[in-house]
């Protein structure tokens, strides 16, 4: 068994599963409470602006169109799922997600929130943690509620990988 393999694996599969999770509740608040999500499109237009040095925008909404942005988003949310999976991995130890606990994975999927407060809101012309919006408090919560999901997405994801993918079948 390949060691390197099995925990790329694993942190592939757990990071979609996490984010698939994340998106899902995404769903629900829209389904039944009508709490709209993040445009992924914008998450595409700011990365499509990087080639062109621009990481920060007055307003991503006013910002350039770029050819194929919500492709872009898309695959740039789930690629950073599977990047913060692979981070919970080699904080853990790999060994953690062949018998996964709760607490690990939930309280890394909060931490994650510092990734939208601290990066991704300032790019797009909203402040450190949204403080330029109409609504700060609102947009904190919504976003500390997302990666809240998803860190309970990480646990039932690895929970998932640990029955699907047994130790040493992952080679």
């Amino acid at each position: 068994m390949n060691d390197m393999m099995d925990f790329w694996v694993r942190a592939v599969s757990i990071g979609i599963g996490a984010t698939l999770i994340m998106d899902m509740w995404a769903v629900f608040l829209k389904q039944v409470f009508h709490i709209p999500s993040l445009d992924w499109a914008m998450v595409g237009r700011w990365i499509g602006h990087f080639p062109r040095g621009r990481f920060f925008h007055a307003g991503i909404g006013t910002a350039e169109l770029i050819a194929g942005e919500r492709a872009i988003g898309w695959i740039a949310h789930y690629g950073i799922g599977i990047a913060f999976a692979a981070g919970l991995l080699a904080l853990m130890g790999v060994e953690w997600s062949y018998q996964p606990t709760v607490v690990p994975a939930i309280a890394f999927g909060v931490v994650t929130v510092a990734a939208p407060f601290l990066v991704m809101q300032p790019g797009f012309g909203f402040g450190i943690a949204a403080s330029k919006t109409p609504a700060p408090n609102t947009a904190r919560v919504r976003s500390l509620m997302a990666h809240t999901s998803f860190g309970v997405g990480l646990y039932a994801a690895t929970l998932a990988v640990s029955i699907l993918i047994p130790v040493g079948s992952a080679a």
